[in-house]
């Protein structure tokens, strides 16, 4: 997959104001289990647009332990990740880091259990400031399969939609 950074020589130079402006959108999932893939197929696509100076798109797999540098980095995270929450395929959910540690009864993420365990590392270490939303996605199905189901690819504009209006305060 493709990085884009705006402004690789100032962050080279180790300027704060580069760090501080920074937005990383943050694609989960598994690619091989259809529409637990989706946020892997959404920051493909956004990889392929013209995005905002500043922001970089993140393939992160299943990794989410990765991601806890990120939180020091920069300044906005938007995270994309497939999300059990009893809606019906293709139905999104957007939601705080602070909402998804303060309420038991959330919408499940697929990698909740390696996501929040960062989100908590984090605030526990201190000193982050990085603002986080997750887009959630509910899957339609899961099992061996390279492709979304129609009803998850076809919600696809509609996150790439949510990421632009997140990325509009920067």
């Amino acid at each position: 997959m493709e990085r884009r950074e705006v402004g690789e020589e100032e962050k080279a130079r180790g300027s704060p104001r580069a760090m501080r402006n920074r937005a990383v959108i943050v694609g989960i999932g598994n690619l091989i289990l259809k529409d637990e893939g989706v946020g892997i197929h959404v920051v493909r696509e956004l990889a392929k647009r013209e995005l905002p100076p500043g922001v970089k798109v993140i393939d992160g797999g299943t990794a989410t332990i990765d991601l806890l540098p990120l939180m020091y980095e920069t300044k906005r995270i938007i995270v994309i990740d497939a999300m059990k929450g009893r809606g019906q395929p293709g139905a999104l959910y957007r939601y705080r880091a602070e909402d998804l540690l303060d309420t038991p009864d959330m919408p499940f993420s697929l990698h909740q259990m390696g996501f929040l365990n960062v989100l908590r590392l984090a605030r526990q270490l201190g000193g982050h400031r990085a603002y986080l939303t997750v887009i959630g996605v509910e899957p339609g199905e899961i099992s061996f399969g390279m492709e979304l189901t129609p009803e998850v690819k076809n919600v696809v504009p509609k996150v790439i939609e949510a990421v632009f209006e997140e990325l509009g305060g920067l």
